[in-house]
């Protein structure tokens, strides 16, 4: 089970918004999608696992340094079907943000899913992840054990697993960060989440010399769940309750539970090599163009 002392970092419950008296909503521009990914009340991975998953048990530690806290991981049970889930985790308040480092991970959170993916191929579970990161932390200490490494060896890993791989964004994917959880058979991605290579402000220093114009990159990266999907990036996007996820976690959760089962209920019916052979053909297509001719 998910440990007590976690379970008072977010809350429960939240009030529910009625949707009588709403007017109809205006299409969001990509800011306002970057906006609702990082709204502070948001559910993280621990709110999905706590509702989505049954006999929760963590794993901690990668064998090597320590353990990550920003990376949640271990064994559950879905709906009568044993997996391995791993969730990135950014905390709730400046106790638990601290303690999670705001959701960014070291190298040893990355070897740690990693260990757990070893795991799931040989016990034959499905791996269900989920993306929520501003991005791979970017410390000096990071550097010094191998971040990039991690998320290298994490990507060539997961395009070879025999079992079925389905990653879902539900709030940031941030770059190398959320990448080194989502080579899946299935990329799935909440309406509100946002997934792209780099951060609005960064790419707006980068670009524009100026962190204030991330509204206008935010449009340029292309980083909204529909945007992504037009471009054959993502399967499916998720439809969230009320103005946002924030609004009702459980139906949110219920949600996920619903498509998840869809999703794995189709790919079990592979055998490993189909599933390895869909996930190479999935990520090779992505970012080719032909002129029609």
């Amino acid at each position: 089970m998910v440990r007590d002392h976690l379970k008072s970092c977010h809350p429960r419950t939240l009030p529910q918004e009625t949707t009588s008296s709403k007017q109809p909503q205006h299409r969001r521009t990509a800011w306002e999608h970057v906006q609702l990914a990082r709204h502070p009340q948001r559910p993280h991975s621990i709110d999905y696992i706590e509702r989505v998953f049954s006999d929760f048990q963590e794993i901690h530690g990668d064998r090597l340094f320590g353990d990550d806290p920003a990376i949640v991981c271990g064994y559950a049970t879905f709906r009568g079907r044993p997996v391995m889930v791993i969730g990135q985790q950014k905390g709730r308040d400046t106790k638990q943000k601290l303690y999670r480092n705001f959701g960014m991970p070291k190298p040893e959170g990355y070897r740690k899913a990693l260990r757990v993916m070893q795991m799931a191929a040989r016990f034959s579970r499905p791996i269900l992840t989920l993306l929520d990161t501003p991005g791979a932390y970017p410390g000096v200490q990071a550097e010094e054990r191998g971040q990039a490494e991690a998320i290298a060896r994490n990507l060539h890993a997961m395009a070879q697993l025999p079992v079925p791989l389905i990653a879902t964004c539900i709030g940031e994917g941030g770059s190398g960060g959320a990448l080194a959880l989502g080579v899946g058979n299935r990329v799935l991605m909440f309406e509100n989440s946002v997934y792209s290579v780099i951060s609005p402000e960064s790419c707006a220093a980068i670009v524009w010399r100026d962190a204030a114009q991330a509204e206008k990159a935010a449009e340029a990266l292309k980083l909204t769940s529909d945007d992504l999907l037009g471009l054959g990036l993502i399967d499916e996007i998720l439809p969230e309750p009320g103005e946002g996820a924030h609004s009702d976690y459980d139906v949110a959760a219920q949600t996920l539970g619903d498509v998840l089962d869809r999703h794995l209920g189709e790919l079990a019916a592979m055998t490993a090599e189909q599933l390895i052979e869909d996930r190479y053909q999935k990520f090779r297509s992505m970012g080719n163009f032909f002129d029609g001719e």
